[in-house]
């Protein structure tokens, strides 16, 4: 019996440590970035679609910053524990629009975090201008928690 107990604490560890480190990420929810930016995510759809609201902590305008409406996608694999993703902003108070891609994680403490990378084209009037109309940035986004009451 002595040298039975060993193999099953093995077996039950492999059977039972997949389900341990499976923790799944999911986009719905409240999300703040590196830089202060806040954005909302409702629920996302059996197509994987989603939509939300970004509130960003940073312009290049003088403009005053305002809720903005993000559209996303996130692709759609069966039971994908850290699925890929995309939105687009369409900035409510700016002539620009942004695009996000990226990946949510759970990382060793077991939090949830967006990797992306974006790419924000601003308007411009001239063709000769096109060379300044893109800027590329990466932001990493982590989950906002309910404030303890």
């Amino acid at each position: 019996m002595v040298q039975v107990t060993p193999f099953l604490l093995v077996l039950s560890l492999a059977l039972v440590a997949p389900g341990l480190s499976a923790k799944k990420c999911v986009l719905t929810g409240r999300w703040v970035n590196d830089l202060g930016s806040n954005m909302t995510i409702e629920a996302v759809n059996e197509k994987g679609e989603f939509t939300g609201i970004y509130h960003t902590a940073v312009t290049a305008t003088n403009n005053e910053i305002k809720l903005s409406p993000l559209q996303g996608s996130q692709h759609n694999t069966n039971q994908q524990t850290q699925p890929t993703f995309g939105f687009t902003v369409n900035w409510s108070f700016s002539d620009s629009v942004t695009v996000f891609t990226g990946q949510c994680f759970v990382d060793e403490q077991g939090r949830e975090v967006l990797k992306t990378m974006w790419l924000l084209r601003a308007h411009v009037n001239d063709i000769k201008e096109d060379w300044k109309a893109t800027r590329v940035g990466i932001n990493i986004f982590t989950r906002l928690r309910p404030r303890s009451e």
